[in-house]
């Protein structure tokens, strides 16, 4: 039986080369993170349950490891943005589909571009980048981590023309030394440079399989009906090759969707579709704040209140509240921290632009907001 094997590498050629070796001999790779403290690393090895490990002592066997089937190419564990993580098993087929499609929407030239992979490995949004690359034979650099002043030099002097990045790492690099740029992880706040491409995605799908709103070729985009078999209402539903097997705890994710068919994914994201009929995520259905019966989406009021010049980041989420239900609060990190917004303005500003119930009713100043690895902030971490 296949097994599961766990690279414990920092980025660099060893890294490809290993994952090459491990694909070679019909194993699957799972990439651990190798910034985690003890227990959180410990907590992902039960997730994972690896059958050997390869660090920079060599390949070893593990006990307790449980197999995978033939075909698995990568377990690659959530990000776990709301407290819960789980592993979504990508078969070779899951991982070649999206090569294809992304490098085809892209328009990439194996023969021409390079891509550059500096986000974490042990997530998605970086893994694919080096998966991307070996399957359609496109040269590929990678970092152990991401150093802006690194980045932009690469794509500076055109060592690198393809990035995959998420909103903090965009802003803090000139984005136009880059031919494209894959914009993931958290949904971007104002207006982007031309050659920034924003996806939807998730671990589960083996990265975006919307960009800028328009599925991927084979993606199926369908929402919830909130009946029997179609998610909750408003739900999305994707439906694409690019999706996971199953979880590694065996669960399937999937429902049977408008049609009836089945295989269709249920993300947890309530969306809609615009005039253009391109994708619009309004978020996370679990984070969806109801303050007096209205419902308020956070990544909305986000967007507004980001453009107050004296807020540097926001984050929108809710604390209970006896007369409304729930209350919408911002937790601000100010552009300056002796000269922070109001909540009079914040409030002023989400009930011009939005609507009253919007309007957060209370401010909380932060130095920092808690964020996952690729981007998005840990809502459930917010005090």
């Amino acid at each position: 039986m296949p097994q599961l094997v766990a690279l414990d590498l920092d980025g660099g050629r060893p890294f490809v080369d290993a994952l090459v070796q491990v694909w070679e001999r019909g194993d699957a790779v799972a990439v651990l993170d190798r910034r985690l403290p003890a227990p959180a690393a410990a907590e992902l090895m039960l997730t994972l349950r690896p059958g050997a490990i390869i660090d920079s002592d060599g390949e070893r066997r593990l006990p307790g490891g449980s197999g995978v089937e033939a075909g698995d190419a990568l377990v690659v564990a959530s990000s776990g943005s709301l407290g819960t993580r789980r592993a979504a098993v990508l078969t070779h087929g899951a991982v070649a589909a999206s090569a294809r499609a992304t490098s085809q929407r892209l328009g990439v030239d194996p023969a021409r571009d390079i891509w550059l992979c500096c986000l974490p490995l042990a997530h998605i949004g970086g893994l694919s980048v080096v998966t991307r690359a070996l399957l359609t034979a496109t040269p590929v650099v990678v970092l152990a981590s991401f150093e802006a002043s690194v980045v932009e030099a690469l794509g500076r002097r055109r060592k690198a023309t393809h990035v995959s990045l998420v909103p903090t790492t965009l802003g803090r690099i000139d984005p136009s030394v880059f031919t494209k740029i894959v914009l993931g992880g958290a949904a971007p706040l104002g207006a982007l440079p031309p050659n920034v491409v924003t996806t939807y995605g998730m671990t589960e799908t083996g990265s975006g399989v919307v960009y800028d709103g328009v599925p991927l070729e084979g993606v199926e985009v369908a929402f919830g009906s909130g009946r029997d078999g179609g998610g909750a209402e408003g739900e999305i539903l994707l439906r694409c090759p690019m999706q996971l097997r199953a979880y590694r705890d065996g669960g399937d994710p999937t429902v049977a969707g408008p049609d009836r068919r089945g295989g269709w994914l249920a993300t947890g994201d309530a969306g809609r579709l615009d005039q253009a009929g391109r994708l619009v995520v309004d978020g996370r259905l679990a984070e969806v704040v109801v303050t007096g019966a209205e419902k308020v989406w956070p990544n909305s009021v986000e967007a507004v209140l980001a453009s107050h010049p004296k807020v540097a980041e926001v984050a929108v989420w809710k604390r209970p509240d006896p007369e409304w239900g729930e209350r919408v609060v911002a937790w601000v990190v100010a552009t300056d921290a002796a000269d922070p917004p109001t909540l009079d303005e914040l409030a002023e500003l989400a009930a011009a632009r939005l609507a009253p119930w919007a309007a957060p009713k209370e401010l909380v100043l932060v130095d920092t907001l808690p964020r996952t690895a690729s981007g998005k902030v840990r809502r459930t971490a917010l005090g």
